[in-house]
């Protein structure tokens, strides 16, 4: 993966904010939910709330509410919409890391095993000052989600990094169209640009969890399948920006070294 050295502060959310979607009302008869695009009347409905009394089981009290109070809505994308979405996200379950692919490793990671334990990096890394760490999940999630379309493309593919971008970017719009848009299509675009573009700390840390995922994937193949991958480590050192990323890439070096005799 392209590596974007630069690091600025993230962009405050300047979101619009969403198309107002049909209401949602329960039939009082039925108590199914029905969907109406149009306003409710504003009567009055009878509700019974009960206070305890002194035999512990409570007197009727009768509290007025208008339908008009409370409308419960819809959510933001299509109940269609959502999964087509995420079927289209299955083939990154089932698309295997190409780097692996090209090393002889059979039955290697997919696309979303690498990016599950990214976010299970996140998840559990001690408080960093000024970082979000929930943010750091869904950029995990996120950062190369287009590869539902694309496949994982790698260095050794002779894509240059521009066009790969590119590629990239046109398949992350296509998967945003078939979500529906709005509020959480355009949270995934803004997730994605930030990782891609280097843009936050939560970026520059995210970017080390890819690194770290891949020398500790490239640790366990090794320990499986007794091969030697010296070039995810060649190819990762001295690039980590954060002291997190520094101190669990040495510790997975240590490790390895110690297993295959040599002096760290």
């Amino acid at each position: 993966m392209a590596v974007n050295s630069s690091t600025h502060c993230t962009p405050p959310l300047n979101r619009p904010l969403p198309h107002r979607l049909p209401l949602l009302f329960f039939n009082r008869n039925s108590y199914r939910p029905v969907f109406s695009n149009e306003a409710p009347n504003p009567r009055l409905l009878s509700v019974r709330a009960q206070k305890p009394g002194s035999d512990g089981f409570g007197s009727n009290k009768s509290v007025n509410l208008t339908d008009t109070e409370a409308p419960i809505e819809s959510s933001s994308s299509s109940t269609s919409s959502a999964i087509d979405f995420l079927t289209l996200c299955h083939s990154l379950k089932t698309t295997k890391r190409k780097g692996w692919i090209n090393h002889g490793i059979k039955g290697p990671e997919s696309i979303a095993d690498h990016m599950y334990r990214m976010a299970l990096m996140a998840l559990i890394v001690g408080d960093v000052p000024g970082v979000n760490r929930e943010r750091c999940i869904k950029i995990a999630i996120v950062h190369d989600i287009a590869e539902a379309i694309v496949g994982d493309i790698t260095p050794s593919d002779g894509v240059p990094k521009v066009e790969k971008s590119r590629m990239e970017q046109a398949a992350l719009n296509e998967m945003c169209k078939v979500l529906g848009g709005g509020m959480r299509a355009d949270e995934i675009q803004e997730l994605w640009a930030e990782y891609e573009n280097n843009a936050s700390i939560e970026a520059n840390l995210v970017k080390d969890f890819d690194k770290v995922e891949m020398i500790l994937q490239a640790l366990e193949y090794e320990m499986e399948h007794g091969k030697v991958l010296d070039e995810f480590f060649l190819s990762t050192a001295g690039k980590f920006q954060t002291e997190i990323g520094k101190s669990w890439a040495a510790e997975i070096n240590s490790r390895r070294n110690s297993r295959l005799g040599r002096k760290g």
